[in-house]
């Protein structure tokens, strides 16, 4: 075996193999999504991981899992997920793809209105 097979081959979540494993559900993930756009999480579970610093720029020693915690929405209309690490607790968003699990994205869109923050009996006085 030469040595850049074998390094290629000690490195699962390189973008030189088009895959990486899911740091939360262990899925094996292509970084190209079916409409043809490049991944940076699971499809499955929106799980990433920190392997950018964006406020530095650069590769991240981080390493952490970022966590899906909400989903924004653009003004040209377009859908972004919002990551937390949960080792370093930066905040990152990405542009969701279209095999993303629908049912993660819309449970993460009526969060703030099925648990608002104050008591929904405020409303009866208005």
């Amino acid at each position: 075996m030469s040595r850049t097979n074998r390094t290629r081959s000690t490195i699962p979540n390189t973008a030189l193999a088009g895959t990486f494993t899911c740091a939360w559900c262990g899925l094996t993930v292509s970084t190209a999504a079916g409409d043809g756009t490049r991944r940076n999480h699971c499809p499955s579970c929106l799980h990433s991981q920190h392997v950018l610093d964006h406020v530095e720029g650069g590769l991240s020693a981080c390493q952490g899992r970022m966590s899906a915690i909400s989903v924004a929405v653009l003004r040209t209309g377009d859908w972004m997920v919002i990551h937390r690490c949960v080792r370093c607790d930066e905040l990152t968003s990405s542009p969701i793809c279209a095999d993303d699990n629908q049912l993660i994205l819309m449970r993460m869109a009526v969060r703030p209105l099925a648990q608002p923050p104050f008591p929904l009996e405020a409303f009866g006085d208005l």
